[in-house]
C-alpha cells in the first residue's frame, strides 16, 4: 500500500496490535513496488521477507500483482485487502494461481450507504434548496406555496444497481415510509422483492422516482448510463445522488438539466473527478458537490483495518473469509 494509506489505516495502536496478534508480520516494512524486492534468497535482503510471505494485507496503492510479482511470492496463498475493489492490483495471474482474496468492501460500503440515506431524506426535504433561499432572502418564506411537494412521505425512490452499498442502502431505507424501486440486470427478482423493493427496468425507474441514487460499477457498458435522453426521463423536480462513480453520467447532459433547474443533484462523484474551477456546477443551488467524501474517511479507516484483521486472524484459524472475492462477479462489479 502507499505511505499514505498505512499512516491512515494502521494509525490506530490497538488495530496494529491485533494485526500482531494474529500474524507474524514486520509492520516496519512498506512495499510500494514489488521490482524493489527482487532478490528473495538473501536473508540480509527484504525480499527474503517477501519470499516468505504467505498473506499479503494490501490496502489503496498496491502496485498490480502481475505474474513478475508472483514470481518473487512463491509461497503466497492470499491476499487481505483493507479497502473496496481489488481490480486495480488483484490481476488474472492471482487468479491463475489459486489465490484467495479477500476485501473490506462491505466495511467500505456503510458510509457511503450512510451518506445516501442522508442525501435522499434532504433531497426530498429540499433542505439544500431551502437553505440557499433563506441565506438570499434573510426573512420569511413560506414553504408550503413555495414546496407544495416538500418531505419524505410516500416518495419513491430509485436505486440504481443493487451492489454491496445499494443493497445497504435499500436496508437502510426501510423504516421509512418510501416507495423504492431498484433496477440492476444481475440481481434476483425475488430477492430484491424480498427486501422490499421493486424490481423495474431502467428507464421506468428514472421516470417513476423523486430521487435517483446511483449504486452500478464503471464498466464499459455502464458508462454514459445516464446520458441526455436518459435524464430527460426523470421528474422534474427529482435529484440525482451519485456516488458510485462520474462516468455513469453525461456530465455535459446533466450540467443542461441543472442550469435549467429542471433537476437536483446531489455529487460526490463527476467526470472528470475534479470539475473545472469554471464548472457552473459549484454556484448552483440546486447542486450539492462534495469531493469524494462519501467513502470510509477519519476514524472510519479503522473499520476497513479492523475488517481486514479479522478476515486474516479467520485465514489463520483455518476458516473461509468471510469477505471472499469472486472473481467471476468482477466483469460485472466494482
Amino acid at each position: 500500500m502507499s505511505p499514505g494509506t498505512r499512516a491512515a489505516v494502521l494509525g490506530d495502536p490497538a488495530t496494529l496490535a491485533e494485526l500482531h496478534r494474529v500474524a507474524d508480520v514486520d509492520s516496519g516494512l512498506l512495499l510500494t513496488d514489488f521490482a524493489e524486492f527482487a532478490d528473495i534468497t538473501d536473508p540480509a535482503r527484504p525480499g527474503h521477507r517477501l519470499g516468505e510471505t504467505e498473506v499479503l494485507f494490501t490496502g489503496w496503492g498496491c502496485p498490480p500483482l502481475d505474474a513478475a510479482a508472483l514470481e518473487r511470492m512463491p509461497r503466497l496463498r492470499a491476499v487481505v485487502h483493507a479497502a473496496g475493489s481489488v481490480k486495480h492490483h488483484v490481476t488474472e495471474a492471482c487468479w491463475e494461481r489459486g489465490l484467495l482474496v479477500s476485501s473490506a468492501a462491505a466495511a467500505n460500503a456503510v458510509p457511503v450507504a450512510e451518506y445516501t440515506l442522508a442525501a435522499i431524506l434532504f433531497a426530498n426535504k429540499r433542505v439544500l434548496e431551502s437553505a440557499h433561499l433563506y441565506r438570499s432572502t434573510r426573512g420569511p418564506i413560506d414553504l408550503l406555496s413555495r414546496y407544495p411537494g416538500i418531505g419524505n412521505y410516500r416518495r419513491t425512490v430509485g436505486l440504481v444497481g443493487a451492489s454491496l452499498i445499494g443493497r445497504r442502502v435499500l436496508e437502510l431505507l426501510r423504516p421509512f415510509d418510501l416507495r423504492v424501486l431498484v433496477h440492476d440486470p444481475y440481481a434476483d427478482p425475488a430477492e430484491l422483492e424480498a427486501m422490499g423493493a421493486e424490481p423495474v427496468p431502467l428507464d421506468e425507474l428514472l421516470s417513476r422516482s423523486d430521487v435517483v441514487s446511483l449504486h452500478a460499477p464503471a464498466l464499459p457498458q455502464t458508462r454514459h448510463l445516464l446520458d441526455a435522453p436518459r435524464l430527460a426521463l426523470m421528474r422534474d423536480g427529482a435529484t440525482l445522488v451519485n456516488t458510485a462513480r462520474g462516468s455513469l453520467v453525461d456530465t455535459a447532459a446533466l450540467t443542461e438539466e441543472l442550469i435549467s433547474g429542471r433537476l437536483h443533484a446531489v455529487l460526490d462523484h463527476t467526470e472528470p473527478e475534479v470539475l473545472p474551477g469554471a464548472s457552473p456546477l459549484f454556484n448552483l443551488p440546486n447542486v450539492l458537490l462534495t469531493p469524494h467524501v462519501a467513502g470510509s474517511l477519519g476514524g472510519e479507516l479503522d473499520r476497513l483495518a479492523a475488517t481486514a484483521v479479522e478476515e486474516l486472524e479467520r485465514y489463520a484459524l483455518g476458516l473461509g473469509f468471510r469477505h471472499t472475492v469472486d472473481p467471476g462477479r468482477l466483469a460485472y462489479s466494482a
